[in-house]
């Protein structure tokens, strides 16, 4: 396997390449939207409103539960998701102030 060098970047640069690979697919986005307009969704509701596969939502979940965008509690046969608080506002304030910067630039092409 290859060295991907991530060791050459800082824990928080790590981080927030993490958070935009997870959110780099629509399938993703309309999964937390789902969620958030919810409160709450069950995976099979997920399926009906994006009218994905069951297997292709399921990956998904995955991807944003690896890195803790979601959390899910098992309920019967049903894994009913949420957003993880902490993680919502990690990624608001990383991605808030990365974009805050001043990109004023007088001298650029």
């Amino acid at each position: 396997m290859g060295v991907t060098k991530t060791e050459l970047f800082s824990k928080k640069q790590n981080r927030i390449a993490s958070y935009a690979k997870a959110l780099g697919h629509p399938a993703r986005i309309a999964i937390l939207e789902a969620i958030l307009k919810r409160k709450a969704c069950i995976c099979g509701d997920l399926v009906e409103e994006l009218n994905l596969a069951q297997a292709t939502v399921s990956q998904h979940l995955k991807a944003l539960k690896e890195i803790d965008i979601i959390k899910g509690t098992i309920d019967g046969p049903a894994v009913c998701y949420c957003i993880n608080e902490k993680a919502w506002l990690e990624i608001r304030d990383f991605f808030g102030n990365f974009f805050a910067q001043s990109v004023e630039n007088k001298n650029c092409c």
